[in-house]
């Protein structure tokens, strides 16, 4: 299922969200730019490699920096390709809108990096032999999707369903989808280590930690109620002006 948009509107602009936006296709464009020997390097320092600091005797021996922790943020702005950061980028402007409404732009973006610090130690915690550099800013935008799954209880998500060469669409309770989802990065998460050899290339449990953060820290980052307006039974999807 691909999700194609919510139905919640959003009642303010997310700047926090289009500053994220803008920040990580910028770090993009440059990527794009750089010889792919050195676009290796980048990912190495400035992204998560969990036996850097699980082996440190390894770590300094190969040469990373000692006692350097700016990947745990970092990494959170680098991807692997097209496809990686296209799909990160989709997600966040499908759920992060709503989210910034409640909380506001700088309690947004607080949340957001926390959510993304969280995913980085769980991974680094769940893979802590791995030499292989985890990048990309999934990990975060869980952490925004556990905050929706619990801030918009009523909402809906249209997705896209491809059956060979024709889609169709389906519109499904948020709720369902993101359960869904966060249920599928646990299970993936297991057979990754459980069976290393079938599941790989994603970081399924920077997935669940994200996720976590986001449905436990979500209440410290909220506006104050009053704040707040409530949502018109029309702003929950079209249907709801004629209920």
């Amino acid at each position: 299922m691909i999700p194609i948009q919510d139905t919640v509107r959003g009642r303010h602009p997310p700047l926090a969200m289009y500053a994220i936006l803008g920040l990580n296709v910028l770090v993009f464009a440059m990527e794009l730019r750089l010889r792919p020997e050195d676009l290796e390097e980048l990912f190495y320092l400035f992204g998560i490699v969990p036996a850097r600091y699980a082996h440190p005797a390894w770590a300094e021996r190969v040469g990373f920096p000692v006692d350097n922790y700016w990947p745990l943020l970092t990494s959170m702005f680098l991807h692997g390709g097209w496809m990686h950061i296209i799909g990160n980028m989709w997600t966040l402007w499908i759920f992060g809108d709503n989210v910034e409404d409640r909380m506001g732009p700088l309690r947004f973006a607080v949340f957001y990096l926390l959510c993304g610090l969280v995913a980085a130690v769980v991974q680094g915690l769940t893979n802590a032999d791995s030499v292989v550099p985890t990048v990309g800013a999934s990990g975060a935008i869980a952490g925004v999707m556990g905050a929706y799954f619990v801030l918009f209880p009523r909402a809906q998500v249209v997705v896209l369903v491809p059956i060979f060469f024709y889609p169709l669409f389906f519109r499904v309770p948020a709720v369902a989808y993101l359960l869904f989802w966060a249920l599928s990065q646990v299970l993936n998460g297991t057979m990754a280590i459980t069976g290393p050899g079938e599941v790989g290339g994603v970081a399924w449990w920077a997935h669940v930690g994200g996720f976590s953060a986001g449905l436990l820290l979500h209440p410290l980052f909220l506006r104050p109620r009053q704040e707040i307006r409530p949502f018109q039974p029309d702003e929950y999807g079209t249907e709801g002006a004629w209920s």
